[in-house]
């Protein structure tokens, strides 16, 4: 496939499944929202199913990585580089895309943030941040919950017996099979609700980036800081997860 079809796959794809986990977080968060309230399951599995609908569009077109640390994960199993800028520059701007478009949707819940009375801060809405605020542990969560992400990621292709879509974007893509996005989105649930609690789970760096960089641009009302101190971890963690996924799985398999 051509560089072209990788980055309009990547930007689409991943504007959806930063919609769906941002729309999630904001309809749980948000006053006035109807789903105000409703719990960690619920933001877990919205996730799942914003990257059951992300992967399964760009499959065709890129591959449906989604995430930087997925790519760097092929590449390295691979020895393919090629087009690893391709789809880390497109899905840093598909998040960044997604993210404006879950403001939209509840633009009217976060202009009601005006209210001193009610206002609250917005940033967990599009990225994540520590529960206990401590460098080195939250590093190690991200690069934990990464590794449990992208070695599953590349077995799923192996087991279909087709590969991993060794070159990204070559032959049935990074998934090996339609059922195989499924067990990644299921499996995605399964990472928040087993290892999400410390750091909300980012375990994807454009995830993380894209959203935290909108959050700081858009004119939300008493909106909260965007925590540029702590936003080193979630890219850092999951980079270094993608790496080794991709390490250990090319020397054991």
């Amino acid at each position: 496939m051509s560089n072209g079809d990788v980055f309009a796959g990547e930007i689409i794809g991943t504007a959806i499944l930063i919609l769906f986990g941002a729309g999630v977080c904001a309809a749980v968060t948000l006053h006035h929202s109807k789903a105000k309230g409703a719990g960690w399951i619920v933001i877990t599995f919205g996730w799942g199913f914003g990257v059951l609908a992300g992967a399964y569009t760009a499959a065709p077109l890129s591959g449906g990585h989604l995430n930087p640390a997925v790519t760097l994960g092929i590449a390295v199993d691979t020895g393919e580089w090629g087009k690893v800028p391709y789809y880390i520059l497109a899905q840093l701007i598909g998040a960044a895309i997604g993210a404006v478009l879950a403001y939209l949707v509840y633009f009217a819940q976060f202009q009601a943030n005006k209210d001193p009375a009610r206002a609250q801060p917005t940033l967990g809405i599009f990225a994540t941040g520590p529960e206990i605020r401590n460098p080195v542990a939250n590093t190690l969560t991200e690069v934990i919950g990464t590794v449990a992400l992208v070695l599953p990621i590349l077995a799923f292709g192996r087991n279909d017996g087709i590969g991993v879509g060794a070159v990204p974007g070559e032959g049935a893509g990074v998934y090996g099979s339609g059922i195989s996005i499924l067990l990644v989105s299921l499996l995605v649930v399964g990472i928040g609700l087993s290892l999400g609690g410390p750091t909300g789970y980012a375990v994807n760096p454009a995830r993380d980036l894209g959203p935290r960089i909108v959050h700081a641009v858009l004119p939300i009302p008493n909106k909260g800081t965007s925590d540029w101190g702590y936003s080193w971890v979630p890219v850092a963690g999951p980079v270094i997860g993608g790496l080794l996924a991709g390490l250990v799985f090319n020397l054991a398999f």
